[in-house]
């Protein structure tokens, strides 16, 4: 069976581009590797998504949306897509487990990833105190004490977050300022749980069988300290989930994909969008406008 549009991820881009594809009776579905959601799944509160007033969690957010694409007819299947090759006018794309869909569009909605520290000890204790998701593991650390690694929006919102359950919080940045949108830095610089540890960098974190310490160096005075911890929770930033797609199309230096303004890559016939994509705002509702771009865009183009 040849389909119209194949969408890869099912995060709010691709569940947006999902409801217009299924609105414009595009033959096709969604093909996520895991639960619909994405990022926004662990989300714990999002609150800046026009029309939702009061805070709204971002698995009932996600819920919404998944219902939404599944009203207008557009299936969400699972499978991982390995790699995509063009054959003549279409796409067979090659899954993890060997199947082989063939598309005559494709819609890279794959998102991104966090980025790793890549640090001594990071990689071991993963699960044993090392975290990228402060709404997961932050009810085993009650009553701890935690570090978050970061000063974006990610690390003070979940710093805050996790104030609900850990007895100290310190905020590690390697700047002496945060980049937090000013609400967020308000919230935290008011929260007496949050300390904050300026100019430094982790440089290591200990432990053996769970994580004990991070050693940390201050890249002004270039004084080494230890700070005892519990967990190690890590936001400095994201990588995109590309990989599959590079060398297809173009994409800048840390593989984020490139697009014109109705989200076609360098390749006729494949699009990204959401956060995979080169772009200067990594939110939910551009991703959601970005999905709506790039099927509209599939369905202008197959017509």
């Amino acid at each position: 069976m040849i389909h119209d549009v194949v969408i890869i991820g099912g995060g709010p881009a691709g569940l947006a581009a999902a409801i217009y594809a299924g609105r414009a009776k595009l033959k096709g579905f969604v093909l996520e590797k895991m639960s619909p959601g994405g990022q926004v799944l662990v989300t714990d509160m999002v609150e800046n998504y026009p029309g939702f007033m009061e805070p709204i969690s971002g698995f009932e957010l996600v819920e919404k949306f998944t219902a939404h694409a599944k009203r207008f007819g557009m299936p969400i299947e699972t499978g991982e897509v390995e790699r995509i090759e063009p054959v003549g006018d279409q796409f067979s794309l090659i899954l993890t487990d060997e199947r082989t869909i063939t598309a005559r569009s494709v819609i890279v909605a794959t998102g991104a990833t966090h980025r790793k520290l890549g640090v001594k000890g990071e990689q071991e204790l993963t699960g044993r105190g090392v975290s990228y998701c402060a709404t997961c593991d932050g009810p085993f650390f009650r009553d701890q004490v935690v570090a978050v690694v970061g000063g974006g929006d990610s690390a003070v919102q979940e710093a805050i977050f996790l104030t609900k359950f850990a007895k100290k919080v310190y905020v590690i940045h390697r700047r002496d300022e945060l980049r937090a949108i000013k609400i967020l830095q308000e919230r935290a610089f008011a929260n007496d749980k949050i300390d904050f540890v300026w100019d430094s960098i982790v440089e290591e974190i200990e432990g053996k069988d769970q994580v004990q310490a991070v050693k940390i160096l201050n890249k002004k005075s270039g004084k080494q300290s230890r700070l005892e911890v519990d967990g190690v929770f890590i936001f400095i930033g994201i990588q995109p989930i590309t990989d599959f797609v590079k060398g297809l199309v173009d994409t800048d230096e840390r593989g984020f994909i490139k697009t014109d303004q109705w989200m076609r890559t360098s390749f006729k016939g494949i699009y990204a969008a959401g956060d995979c994509r080169q772009k200067p705002l990594l939110q939910i509702v551009t991703a959601v406008a970005e999905g709506a771009t790039a099927a509209y865009a599939v369905e202008h183009d197959l017509a």
